[in-house]
Formats: C-alpha cells, sequence, structure tokens
C-alpha cells in the first residue's frame, strides 16, 4: 500500500463546512441521546424484568443497527448520504417518541429496536462524509472534533436526563424525539445536496471491500478494538452502570420516590464525568496523533480504558464511581479518534470505502449486542463485579493484535512502502 502526499501542515488546514454541519448534528443528537441512558434500563425495569432483559433493550437497538448496516450502505450508494441521514434521523426520532408510550416490556423492545435502523442510516452517512471530506492532515483532528460534539453533549445529556428522571422515566424520551427533528432542521437547512456528491464526469472510484482491507494488518486490528470498544462502551457501559449505581451505589433504605430519583442523578453523574473525561481525551489524541502517529493512543487507550473498567465493578461509593468512570472516559478518548484516522489513513480518498467502512462499524455493533446480555447474566447469576471484570478483561485483549499492526499516520509513512 503506497503511502499518500502528506498535505499543509494541520495548523493551517481548516475543517470543511460540510462537516462543521455534522459537528453541530452531533452534538444535538448526542444531547438527546444523552438523555436517556441513564433511565433507558430502569424503564425496562419497570415492566417487572431483571438486568438480563433490561440489558437486551440496549442489545436490540445494537442489534438492528448490525442487521441493516448493509442495506444502508447501499441506500446511501443509490441515493446519496444526504437523504439518508436525514431519514434515519427522523426514523429514530419517531421510535425514540413511540417509546416513550409503550406499555409493555415487548413493546418497549420493539420501538427502541426499530431506532436502530435509524441510527446506522446516519452514523454510516456520516462517516462515509466524514473519511471522503476531511484533509488527509487533519483526519484525526476531524475525527475527535466529530466525536467531541458527541461527547460534549454527552457530558450535559445524562445529568439532564437524570433531572428529567425525576418527572417521569417516560419524559427524557419525549425531549429526545424533539432534538432529533432538531438536528434533522440543521442538516437540511445547512448541507446542500449538490456539494456532497461528486462532480459531473468525476471518474467512480474503485471499491475497498472487507477482503481488501483484511490483508492490511491495521484494518484488522481496527476491527477487533471496535468490537471491544463496542461491547464496552456502547453496551455495557450504559446497560449495566446505571443498574451498578442503583443496586450499589444508592441508600436503599430511601422511600421509593426518592430513591428513584437518586438513582436516575447517580446514574447520570457516572456516565457525564465518563463523557467528560472523554472529551479531554478526544482532544489530548485527536491533534496529537495527526503529528506523532495513531499507534500509541489506541494501545494506551484500551490500556487505560481496560484497568478502569475492571475497577468499576469493585467500586463501593459514588467518589471511587466517578474516578473509575473519568479514567474510563480518558482510556476511550483516547483511542477513538485515533482509531478512526487509522481506518481513514487505510481506505485513503481514491477509494470507495463503503464495505470496510460498514464492516468496522458492525464490529461495534456486535459487541454492543453480546457484551450487554453477557453482562446482565454475569449481574443476575454473579456479580456486578465479574460483569465489569469480563468487560475489561475484553478491553484488554483487543492491545494484541494493535502491537503487531503497523502505524498507518502519513507524516510516518513518507517515502516508505508497507504492506
Amino acid at each position: 500500500m503506497s503511502a499518500e502526499p502528506v498535505s499543509a501542515p494541520e495548523a493551517r488546514v481548516r475543517i470543511p463546512r460540510e462537516i462543521w454541519v455534522l459537528i453541530a448534528a452531533a452534538f444535538v443528537i448526542a444531547l438527546g441521546f444523552g438523555l436517556i441512558t441513564p433511565v433507558l434500563p430502569g424503564f425496562a425495569q419497570s415492566f417487572g424484568v431483571g438486568a438480563t432483559a433490561s440489558s437486551v433493550v440496549v442489545s436490540a437497538f445494537a442489534f438492528f443497527r448490525l442487521v441493516f448496516a448493509p442495506a444502508g450502505g447501499r441506500l446511501i450508494g443509490r441515493l446519496g448520504e444526504r437523504p439518508i441521514y436525514l431519514t434515519g434521523l427522523l426514523v429514530v426520532a419517531v421510535s425514540t417518541g413511540a417509546t416513550a408510550f409503550a406499555g409493555s416490556y415487548w413493546q418497549l423492545l420493539l420501538f427502541r429496536g426499530l431506532g436502530g435502523i435509524g441510527s446506522v442510516m446516519f452514523t454510516v452517512s456520516a462517516v462515509a462524509l466524514i473519511v471522503r471530506l476531511a484533509p488527509p492532515s487533519i483526519r484525526a483532528r476531524v475525527s475527535s472534533a466529530y466525536a467531541s460534539a458527541f461527547l460534549i453533549g454527552g457530558v450535559g445529556g445524562p445529568v439532564v436526563g437524570g433531572l428529567l428522571g425525576g418527572l417521569g422515566l417516560r419524559v427524557p424520551f419525549l425531549v429526545y424525539a424533539a432534538a432529533l427533528l432538531l438536528a434533522a432542521t440543521i442538516v437540511f437547512v445547512f448541507l446542500k445536496d449538490a456539494s456532497l456528491r461528486p462532480a459531473e464526469g468525476a471518474p467512480v472510484l474503485p471499491v475497498m471491500t472487507v477482503r481488501d482491507g483484511w490483508r492490511d494488518s491495521a484494518y484488522k486490528a481496527s476491527v477487533v478494538s471496535a468490537f471491544a470498544n463496542g461491547w464496552a462502551n456502547f453496551g455495557v457501559r450504559n446497560a449495566i452502570l446505571p443498574l451498578f449505581a442503583a443496586a450499589v451505589i444508592v441508600d436503599q433504605s430511601l422511600d421509593p420516590a426518592t430513591r428513584e430519583t437518586h438513582q436516575s442523578l447517580v446514574a447520570g453523574t457516572a456516565l457525564a464525568v465518563f463523557a467528560a473525561g472523554n472529551a479531554v481525551g478526544l482532544t489530548v489524541a485527536g491533534r496529537t496523533s495527526d503529528r506523532i502517529g495513531r499507534k500509541p493512543f489506541i494501545v494506551g487507550g484500551l490500556l487505560v480504558s481496560g484497568l478502569a473498567t475492571l475497577g468499576t465493578g469493585l467500586a463501593t461509593n459514588l467518589p471511587l464511581l466517578v474516578a473509575f468512570s473519568v479514567v474510563a472516559g480518558l482510556g476511550a478518548g483516547a483511542l477513538n479518534p485515533a482509531q478512526q484516522a487509522s481506518l481513514a489513513d487505510v481506505v485513503g480518498r481514491e477509494r470507495n470505502g463503503g464495505p470496510a467502512l460498514a464492516a468496522f462499524q458492525m464490529a461495534s455493533d456486535t459487541g454492543a449486542i453480546i457484551g450487554p446480555v453477557l453482562a446482565g447474566t454475569l449481574v443476575d447469576h454473579g456479580s456486578f463485579g465479574l460483569a465489569f471484570g469480563v468487560t475489561g478483561a475484553i478491553t484488554l485483549l483487543a492491545v494484541v493484535p494493535w502491537v503487531r499492526a503497523r502505524e498507518t499516520h502519513p507524516v510516518r509513512r513518507v517515502g516508505s512502502s508497507t504492506a
């Protein structure tokens, strides 16, 4: 694989306007998503189910994302990124609004699962645009800015969601649906379809298949770390942490109404400080990995996140839970922009990376499906410590393929050829 030319120094290269629009929409989406994260497991348990069944609600969202990912990629190729992005936001908005009116566990499972279809539509559309539109010399900075928008929204979302949970477990879902409609409006107004398509008569880019990517050690390692990251940070953390806060951290002698409010607040605080740590890690890794390489941040992020996740199950009070959550967030923040930039390095701007990018996303969603279900089973038949311990071990194992993987950073590869 030949090296890409290095463009102007990162300080002189501006992030394209289209990406800033996606970043603004990402903030609104994340703010809304953060509202429902602290209350979703408790909402599921309000229908009289245990930890495993409530975790399945989280997994259902990822399952529908996984199943629909190939079809979503084909729709993007046929109709373009903008209409699929907008359609995806509207699907999630409608399904989230319906979730607020779920009258049974099975209705909740269905409505939340259907939201995964819309989620993969706008997620893959956004990733495809960022890979294609981001200048090579600032790929990590672009990935960091996009992810930071999610994280900044994620910092405030869980806290506000915890407060809204005190008004009723259904209220955050209605607010999230409204936030998605606002994000759709931003994209509809400020993104013009013409600016997102190749020029008339432009050559068709060759497709990078999954088989092509699998020949690259960095791509293989990215798929493994995406699986582990989806398991730990998109799956188990969202599904199990609120239940852990409710069962271990909150004083069980409180009256039911007060205890429910405290549970939402504690869960929201833990998720918010995780997001805050994540934002700090993103900022540092996003800029620095464009100068010194991707691997140090990927390996370091996996190690820090894995160890902190192991420790989370040992927390017995709110300060310890907050400390472990912040550290885990720092690790995840260091990992994500460097991993995303490495994947963009592999695909490059001269190929259509749709199938390879979809496989990467599917690996993350697979982890987010399996992780919560297994962790919920471990809680029901073992302990929270065991569930977080297994999750931390999965994250640490993802370091192994990265130790042998190549460094993809364009600056590092100037004048060389790598396999």
